[in-house]
């Protein structure tokens, strides 16, 4: 299949399945947030996706390779498993909280997600701008080099910082604080998996260590 096709078709998919938890619970009537969330969710992807494919086809190729069973370690394997349930976890609490009204989240604070969450999406394609090698697995295909320019210039894992920020901003957007429970753990499993993924690359990719030693945080100046 095309991989703009098997792209696109993915994407809905995942949008559906996102759908079904959102609005299974809490009905899809007056849970705007949930509307503006996948709408947002909906035009950012496509509007990757669309680069993706015009500038950078091969990018959009391994990006397709993604999920437990792409990963060749059994640590990412199961560590990848985790993130995605704690993803869906997040959307069903959000739905489960919208319908019994747990949360008072204020509507400043929903905007600040929503802002959040395209600026997740922001360091998403500043990271693939960077690097063309961004895959959804933990692998060094032929001819990958180590990149220190744009984002990774900051940070050396700035799509795991993206992610960090797509996971708590995603509760916030979805009006529930009870949902930043899974997106914590969800958190959590990608420091286990950017640590595994640094011990890989420094074994088997020239210049990774000395690049490391460059730079020193990990997902937020400063911080870590």
């Amino acid at each position: 299949m095309n991989p703009l096709h098997q792209a696109l078709r993915n994407l809905i998919i995942f949008m559906v399945a996102l759908a079904a938890l959102l609005f299974g619970p809490a009905g899809p009537r007056r849970f705007g947030e949930a509307w503006l969330y996948l709408a947002l969710l909906g035009v950012l992807s496509i509007a990757i996706t669309l680069y993706l494919a015009a500038y950078d086809p091969a990018l959009l190729q391994r990006r397709l390779r993604a999920g437990p069973g792409a990963e060749q370690e059994t640590l990412q394997k199961v560590v990848v498993a985790i993130a995605s349930m704690m993803v869906g976890a997040l959307m069903l609490v959000a739905s489960l909280d919208h319908r019994g009204h747990w949360s008072a989240v204020p509507r400043p604070v929903v905007v600040g997600g929503d802002l959040g969450f395209v600026a997740s999406y922001v360091i998403a394609f500043l990271v693939f701008r960077a690097n063309s090698f961004t895959s959804g697995v933990v692998e060094v295909t032929s001819g990958q080099r180590v990149v220190s320019s744009g984002p990774y210039a900051l940070v050396r894992h700035p799509m795991y910082s993206g992610a960090f920020l797509f996971l708590l901003a995603t509760p916030l957007a979805l009006a529930s604080w009870w949902a930043l429970i899974p997106a914590l753990a969800a958190c959590a499993a990608i420091v286990v998996r950017l640590r595994g993924e640094e011990k890989f690359l420094a074994q088997h990719l020239d210049g990774y260590r000395a690049y490391c030693d460059r730079v020193r945080w990990r997902l937020v100046p400063g911080v870590w």
